[in-house]
């Protein structure tokens, strides 16, 4: 009986031990997952963008690195490896913590709100084309406002030339390959370093932005355009002289 006591003793108390053994692992696991699942909820919250996140605020952030020059790829939504790169990038340039991750902070130092309620945007007609019908967010507006801040003045036919030097950058491979990048290159236009490629575009600059997209290259495929009378650049005179219009010089 003794024997019989014992051995049941025995077996109920290796039976307590697997149990707690098994009670425990199952508390780390279920904690181990909380944690995991707490990482992800404060990663991808309406206040952050991150790896993997997408939709129209992912857009928003490409749409201002490219127009900056720290992004260049598609303004697709996805926030894959090239936005993430992109914002690192911006954010060690702007005294910004590097993550990757974009939050409040650095969506303030892009100038953009994530997640805004409809009634703290602006309207479409109002955010999305100006009186011309023109996108603002599309090349033919953006075009337009270099030719308008680089060539207003000149003849019709030199802002036309302007707009297609900018096209001839992009399908270069010394230059950026989006009209984007190629216009907000540092130190590539006078209009964007003084502020006046922010000035709203005329007919006539969104007129030539159009023509030249549409093929017309007054320029015969010029990379280069320069006023002789103001130019500063040493190096730009070693330019062979192709074809003049205006007051500017177009060159290789």
């Amino acid at each position: 009986m003794k024997k019989f006591v014992l051995t049941v003793s025995v077996f109920t108390l290796i039976f307590l031990s697997v149990y707690s053994i098994y009670i425990s692992q199952s508390v780390e696991n279920n904690m181990e997952m909380t944690n995991i699942q707490a990482y992800a909820d404060g990663l991808f919250t309406l206040d952050n963008l991150a790896w993997g996140s997408t939709g129209q605020d992912v857009k928003n952030v490409q749409w201002k690195l490219l127009q900056w020059g720290y992004y260049n790829s598609s303004v697709d939504g996805i926030y894959g490896a090239k936005t993430y790169a992109a914002v690192k990038y911006f954010q060690s340039k702007n005294g910004l913590e590097a993550d990757g991750v974009v939050g409040p902070k650095t969506a303030a130092a892009l100038g953009i709100t994530l997640n805004a309620p409809p009634s703290a945007t602006k309207p479409e007609s109002e955010e999305t084309s100006n009186n011309n019908g023109v996108g603002r967010d599309d090349n033919v507006y953006l075009l337009a406002k270099a030719v308008h801040g680089e060539a207003r003045g000149e003849p019709y036919i030199g802002q036309v030339a302007v707009a297609a030097v900018i096209l001839n950058r992009v399908e270069h491979p010394d230059f950026p390959n989006t009209i984007a990048s190629v216009i907000y290159q540092p130190g590539a236009f006078t209009a964007v370093s003084d502020g006046q490629i922010n000035l709203e575009p005329n007919q006539d600059a969104i007129k030539a932005a159009r023509d030249a997209l549409n093929g017309w290259d007054p320029s015969y495929g010029c990379r280069y355009y320069w006023n002789p009378v103001t130019a500063t650049s040493k190096w730009i005179w070693s330019r062979k002289v192709v074809v003049k219009i205006g007051k500017h010089w177009f060159g290789n």
